[in-house]
């Protein structure tokens, strides 16, 4: 789980910075932006996008599919015209695995298997594959774990040993995992501990689903990686890294030998006798809840505000996807809508996070000095209540679809994320990886758009106001009363 955050010098953007990385820190893997291009704003009246749609099923009739006989998937894509192959692995085993007094050892163990395997000992990976001029990286999630290369393809029988032996060899040792949880806090410190708000409102989010496999920080707290020793590291490597819970995909310039070199690095691994672990989807009432944290670094106040959803296996899925991108993700979106014209946010994000067996859409506003965080909330629950109660027109949602479907046509074009996002594919896509998510979204309809609204986001706001010192929240309440004019005059010449 790695976080990188850039450093904002313009004071306005300043200001939102801190309340904004609240949820950056929660969520490991990037979620697509929806940006809308002139040819997006003109989808079709009769929303036929089958022949957008072809580039999908044309590549994945090329995809080559095998399952091994200890369980692992393998995935292979041919490319022409490129001399490079993008590897990626995933393993189904995040934070959710984790039992008590071992959180964070899905994301520590993450780090490990950058730190040396029993025929490639210390920095023998990173050095080999940076000499190769490759790119590599990993992330850990909730739900899964995953590591991803780019290499030139004349490497790629040397890359998938490497692969190999860490993920089955790697070696713990106290001066390694010593090293390691040092990393590790200290990007704690840096992401989490010295950023004004996000502990707490972590804290508060996580609080939500308490005693559930998500009531937990992926990276874990400073306990439990403190007290992490090689043995219970490699326990949990015993357990959860295994065959049957990988996805291997290649994507590039595949050489012939590729599927013999993957039987001979992966196809003797044994699964272990243990079965996988099975997990059920979280039932969680939704309800209205407010709570408030107050921060003395605070520099603004600003308001979050979640509200649960559903798993990614969910029959509602695809329709959240397009209800959360209609509502706060598009630069076409409602919320966006709203401020084009002297709004009274100053900016908004919304990060939403989408494990197997839970969902919660996220929505962070940092609000004008002369706005309230009420305000700001009553305004996000009406664009809510006119979603569920007025039917989405057709052309509104043929934009929607034909949005999600050129990002999803804009993988294709990058081996890295197709690769990824190959070994990331549900089971029920297992031989559908591309189309059969499409297929779903596509045949999302207006009714299901407004009934997954009202089921999901009317009357069920999880609000938390982000709340500076109280010589900050004094002067603000102050601004508020002002009027109009003279409040964004004072505003201006701050910002």
């Amino acid at each position: 789980m790695r976080s990188i955050v850039s450093k904002i010098t313009k004071p306005r953007l300043y200001i939102c910075t801190a309340v904004f990385k609240t949820l950056a820190v929660l969520s490991t893997i990037s979620v697509l932006a929806f940006p809308v291009s002139a040819q997006d704003r003109l989808a079709p009246q009769s929303c036929d996008l089958s022949a957008l749609a072809q580039p999908l099923y044309d590549a994945e009739q090329q995809i080559q599919y095998r399952l091994l006989d200890n369980g692992l998937q393998v995935r292979t894509l041919a490319l022409e015209n490129t001399q490079a192959v993008s590897i990626a692995s995933q393993f189904d085993v995040g934070s959710r695995n984790e039992v008590k007094g071992q959180t964070g050892y899905a994301h520590l163990f993450e780090h490990m298997l950058f730190k040396g395997s029993q025929h490639a000992p210390g920095d023998s990976y990173t050095q080999t594959i940076s000499a190769l001029s490759g790119q590599f990286n990993a992330s850990t999630f909730f739900d899964f774990t995953n590591y991803y290369l780019t290499i030139p393809s004349q490497a790629l029988e040397l890359s998938l040993w490497l692969e190999a032996d860490r993920f089955r060899y790697p070696m713990l040792t106290q001066a390694t995992v010593s090293n390691q949880q040092g990393a590790v806090l200290e990007e704690m410190a840096t992401t989490i501990d010295n950023q004004p708000y996000v502990r707490k409102a972590m804290e508060f989010l996580l609080s939500q689903v308490s005693g559930t496999p998500y009531g937990h920080a992926v990276i874990g707290s400073v306990e439990d990686v403190k007290a992490a020793t090689p043995e219970s590291l490699n326990a949990f490597h015993q357990r959860y890294y295994r065959p049957d819970s990988m996805q291997l995909s290649l994507v590039g310039d595949i050489p012939q030998q590729t599927q013999t070199w993957i039987d001979s690095q992966f196809g003797d691994w044994q699964a272990p006798d243990n079965k996988r672990t099975q997990l059920d989807d979280l039932v969680v009432t939704p309800k209205p809840v407010h709570g408030e944290i107050v921060d003395e670094r605070g520099p603004w106040p600003a308001v979050l505000l979640a509200w649960h959803t559903a798993g990614s296996g969910s029959a509602d899925a695809p329709g959240l996807a397009l209800i959360e991108a209609y509502l706060f993700q598009n630069k076409s979106s409602l919320l966006q809508a709203t401020s084009l014209n002297d709004p009274e946010q100053l900016l908004s994000y919304s990060i939403p996070l989408t494990m197997t067996h839970h969902g919660v859409t996220n929505l962070v506003l940092v609000p004008r000095a002369r706005t309230s965080l009420d305000t700001l909330t009553e305004n996000a629950e009406a664009l809510i209540n006119r979603v569920a109660s007025e039917p989405l027109a057709e052309p509104d949602l043929c934009q929607l679809k034909q949005i999600w479907l050129n990002n999803a046509l804009k993988r294709l074009d990058s081996p890295s994320l197709l690769s990824r996002y190959l070994s990331a594919s549900q089971t029920r896509d297992k031989l559908q990886p591309l189309t059969g998510p499409w297929e779903r979204i596509n045949a999302v309809s207006s009714t299901d758009i407004q009934a997954i609204t009202q089921k999901y986001f009317v009357a069920n706001t999880v609000r938390l106001d982000l709340l500076p010192p109280w010589y900050i929240r004094a002067t603000k309440s102050i601004l508020e009363f002002l009027p109009k004019g003279m409040s964004d005059s004072l505003e201006e010449s701050v910002m």
